[in-house]
C-alpha cells in the first residue's frame, strides 16, 4: 500500500502556531482521504519554523466504486420537486428511472461513482487544504490570490509504493508538487530529491534540520543542563520557554554565557524575566546561592568559533535590557524605601472599573473585608490591614509596568525594603493566588485573609454590577476567582457559612445567586478529582451546604461508601423504600411518618430492620453533630442486610391495615435515617 509525504515549505512560521498548524494538516488531509474512499494505516505530522510535514502509511491505491440508488419525487409531483432532485443528484432528467411505488409511479436516481486514484485524491485534498488553511493571521505574496501563514516556496508530494516514488500532479497558484525540498537556511547545500519519508527525514538531518518538535526540545534540554553542570550551575526549568525555542530554530545549538556582576543584584525573578520575554534565553541559577548568575541562548547554528561571536552579541544585547532592568529597579527601590506613599496615591487615578471606582478605592474595600476575615482565618486584624494596604502598591511601579507578570512578587521585595513585617511581605506576593487548580494555595493566615478578601470583592462586586460571566465569555476571570475562594477555604480548613462572608463583600451582590455560582464551580473542581456528579447533589441538597469544608467531608464520605458494595446495595433498598413510600402517600393522601411499632411486626426479618433502624439512628445522630461523616456512612451501610432481608421476606402493602400502615411508616424510618446522611433519592443507581 503506499506511502504519502507531504511537505508544505514556507518562510518563517510563528512559533505558537506551529504545532496547531501541524495537527490541522493531519486532521484536514486525512478527514479528506477518508471522505473520498481512501483508508490508511497511521499518520505522523511534524512541524519546524519553515515547514509543515505529513507522512501517511498504509494508505489505499484507489477508493472504492461506489454505486448509489436514491428516491425521488413522483411522476405528477410539481416540476420544482424534480428540478431540485436533479440538482442534489447531478443528473439529467432522461438519466433517471421510473419506478411503481404503490399506486404510482416515482423517479429513481442511480449514482456510480467509480473508484479513483489515490494521487488524483491526494491532489484534490491539498489543493483544499492549502487554500482553506485555518490559520490565525496569513498573509498574501506577490500577483496571486493565495494565502499562507509566510510566503509559501515549495511543496513536495509524493506517493510512494514498490514501484518507486511518483509526485502527484498538482498545481497551486504556479507552486508545482516536486519530488524535492531544501534543509537548512544557512547551513543547507541547496534542494536535494526524496525518495520515502524515511530518506526524506535523514537527508534533512544531513542538511541540518531536526524535523520533530519533541527531538529539537529534548536536544535542547540536555545540551543547556549540560552546560550548566559543567559550570556547576543548573537551568531555572521553563517548559514553555522550552516548547517556543523549539519552534524557533531548524538546528538547535545550545550555548551558555555569563550575566555581568553589575546586574547579580536584581532579583532574580527580573533577570528570568527579562531574559525570557525580551532574548528567549533560559535562566541559569548558582545552587549554592540561589542567584540567577547564567543564561543559555539557542542558536540556530554552528560556527567555527564555537558560538562565541554569537555569544559576544548576545552578551551586548543582554547587557542594554538589564540597564534598562537596573534603572527601573533603582528607581522603584527609592519609593519602596519611603514607604510606597507615592504609588498608594497614584493608585487614587488608576481605574479599576468604571462602576467600581479606582484601585485604591478597591484597596480601601479590600482592607476592611480583610480585617472583617481575620479572625475566622486566626490572623492579626491590623496585620490584614497592613498587608492589604501596600498588596497592590507595586502596580505602579516600574519593573511591573515593564513586566506585569511580576505583579504581587514584586511587592513583597518592595515591602521588605520598605521594612515591613515579613508576614505582609509574603501576603503581598500570595494575596493573587491560586490562580489556578494546580496552582500553589497560600497557608499563612495573613496571605489567606488578603488572598480571600480580594477574590471576594471581585465576585462580590461584578455580581452588584450585574457582569457575570456568560457561556464561555469571563472577561473578569470571576471563575477563577471563585475557585480560589474555594480553594483557599478548603486547604486552610476555614469553617463558617460561605454566605455570611460573601455578605461581608460588595454591597448589591445578590448572594444566593453568588452562592450558586461558587457551588458550580466547586463541582467542576471535584469532578476533576473523581467525585461522581450525582453525589455532590446529594450533599448539595442538605442543611449547611454553604460550608465548603463541612460539604467536602461529607462529600468525599458518601463517595467512600458507594464505592462499596454495601453502598450500592443500600441505595438500591433505599430507593425501592423510597419508591414505594412516595406511591403509598400519594395514593392515600397521607404522611406516614408516625412511627413504627415493633409490636406489629410479625416476621423475624421484620423486627430485625426496626432494631438495626433504632441502632443506627443512635450512632449517625451523635456522629453527625460531631461531624464524623465516616462513622455516620458506616452506620447506614450496616442497614444493608436487614433492608434487603425485609424486602426478601415482606409483603409491605399487606391486606391487613394495620400491618400496611406499619410497614409503610418502617419505611418512613429507612427514609429519615439514611435522610440524616445525605439525600439518597438524588444518587443514581
Amino acid at each position: 500500500m503506499p506511502e504519502l509525504l507531504i511537505e508544505l515549505l514556507s518562510e518563517e512560521i510563528p512559533a505558537r502556531m506551529q504545532a496547531k498548524a501541524a495537527f490541522d494538516l493531519k486532521r484536514i488531509v486525512t478527514d479528506g482521504l477518508v471522505e473520498a474512499g481512501l483508508t490508511y494505516a497511521s499518520v505522523g505530522a511534524f512541524s519546524t519554523p519553515r515547514r509543515l510535514v505529513l507522512s501517511v502509511e498504509g494508505l489505499s491505491a484507489e477508493s472504492k466504486s461506489v454505486r448509489e440508488e436514491r428516491k425521488g419525487p413522483r411522476v405528477d409531483a410539481p416540476i420544482a420537486a424534480l428540478e431540485g432532485f436533479l440538482r442534489s443528484t447531478g443528473l439529467s432528467k432522461d438519466q433517471l428511472e421510473l419506478r411503481d411505488d404503490k399506486k404510482t409511479q416515482v423517479y429513481f436516481a442511480v449514482i456510480e461513482k467509480p473508484g479513483r486514484a489515490a494521487a488524483a485524491v491526494v491532489a484534490d485534498v491539498l489543493d483544499g487544504a492549502v487554500r482553506n488553511f485555518p490559520w490565525p493571521k496569513s498573509m498574501r505574496w506577490g500577483t496571486t490570490s493565495l494565502r499562507w501563514v509566510r510566503p509559501l516556496k515549495s511543496i513536495l508530494c509524493l506517493l510512494v509504493d514498490e514501484g518507486g516514488a511518483l509526485v502527484v500532479d498538482l498545481d497551486i497558484d504556479g507552486i508545482k508538487a516536486g519530488n524535492t525540498t531544501e534543509g537548512h537556511r544557512f547551513m543547507g547545500a541547496g534542494r536535494f530529491a526524496v525518495t520515502s519519508f524515511e530518506d526524506y527525514r535523514a537527508k534533512l538531518w544531513k542538511a541540518r534540520v531536526m524535523l520533530d518538535a519533541a527531538e529539537r526540545e529534548a536536544h535542547i534540554w540536555q545540551g543547556a543542563t549540560n552546560l550548566a553542570f559543567a559550570a556547576g550551575m543548573e537551568v531555572v526549568e521553563d517548559k514553555d520557554l522550552l516548547a517556543e525555542v523549539a519552534g524557533l530554530v531548524e538546528w538547535p545549538v545550545p550555548l551558555m554565557g555569563r550575566i555581568g556582576e553589575d546586574f547579580l543584584s536584581l532579583p532574580p525573578e527580573v533577570l528570568q524575566t527579562s531574559m525570557k520575554e525580551h532574548q528567549k534565553f533560559f535562566s541559569v541559577r548558582n545552587p549554592k546561592t540561589g542567584r540567577v548568575e547564567g543564561f543559555v541562548t539557542v542558536a540556530n547554528v554552528e560556527t567555527t568559533d564555537h558560538g562565541a561571536t554569537i555569544l559576544k552579541g548576545n552578551q551586548k544585547v543582554l547587557s542594554a535590557r538589564l540597564s534598562d532592568a537596573r534603572f527601573f529597579w533603582e528607581n522603584d527601590l527609592r519609593v519602596a524605601k519611603a514607604g510606597m506613599g507615592d504609588w498608594l496615591l497614584g493608585l487614587e487615578a488608576v481605574t479599576f472599573h468604571n462602576k467600581l471606582g479606582s484601585q485604591a478605592e478597591r484597596i480601601a474595600r479590600i482592607v476592611a473585608l480583610g480585617r472583617e476575615l481575620a479572625p475566622l482565618v486566626g490572623a492579626l486584624p491590623d496585620k490584614v490591614e497592613a498587608a492589604a494596604q501596600v498588596a497592590k502598591a507595586d502596580l505602579r511601579s516600574e519593573i511591573v509596568g515593564e513586566f506585569p507578570e511580576l505583579q504581587g512578587l514584586m511587592g513583597m521585595y518592595y515591602a521588605r525594603e520598605a521594612g515591613m513585617d515579613e508576614t505582609v511581605a509574603k501576603a503581598a506576593r500570595d494575596h493573587y493566588s491560586p490562580l489556578g487548580p494546580t496552582d500553589d494555595v497560600p497557608v499563612e493566615a495573613v496571605s489567606v485573609a488578603v488572598a480571600l478578601a480580594d477574590k471576594i470583592d471581585m465576585l462580590t462586586g461584578f455580581w452588584a454590577i450585574d457582569e457575570k460571566p456568560t457561556g464561555n465569555k469571563d472577561p473578569f476571570a470571576l471563575r477563577r476567582a471563585a475557585l480560589g475562594v474555594i480553594r483557599l477555604l478548603l486547604v486552610n480548613g476555614v469553617r463558617g457559612s460561605l454566605s455570611s462572608i460573601l455578605s461581608k463583600g460588595y454591597a448589591g451582590a445578590n448572594v444566593s445567586e453568588l452562592l450558586i455560582f461558587l457551588h458550580d464551580r466547586l463541582k467542576v473542581f471535584l469532578k476533576y478529582q473523581g467525585i461522581r456528579h450525582d453525589i455532590i447533589d446529594a450533599c448539595l441538597a442538605m442543611p449547611g451546604n454553604d460550608d465548603l469544608v463541612l460539604l467536602v467531608k461529607r462529600v468525599q464520605a458518601l463517595q467512600g461508601l458507594m464505592a462499596t458494595e454495601d453502598g450500592t446495595n443500600l441505595l438500591q433498598g433505599f430507593k425501592r423504600a423510597n419508591n414505594i413510600l412516595t406511591q403509598a402517600e400519594a395514593k392515600d393522601g397521607i404522611e406516614y411518618s408516625f412511627g413504627a411499632d415493633l409490636k406489629f411486626a410479625e416476621s423475624e426479618e421484620e423486627k430485625a430492620l426496626f432494631k438495626a433502624l433504632e441502632a443506627a439512628e443512635q450512632v449517625i445522630g451523635p456522629a453527625m453533630k460531631l461531624e464524623d461523616f465516616a462513622t455516620a456512612m458506616g452506620a447506614m451501610a450496616q442497614l444493608r442486610a436487614p433492608i434487603d432481608a425485609f424486602f426478601t421476606a415482606v409483603q409491605v402493602n399487606s391486606d391487613n391495615a394495620i400491618l400496611r400502615r406499619n410497614r409503610l411508616n418502617m419505611l418512613h424510618h429507612i427514609r429519615v435515617v439514611c435522610g440524616g446522611v445525605a439525600d439518597l433519592a438524588r444518587l443514581e443507581n
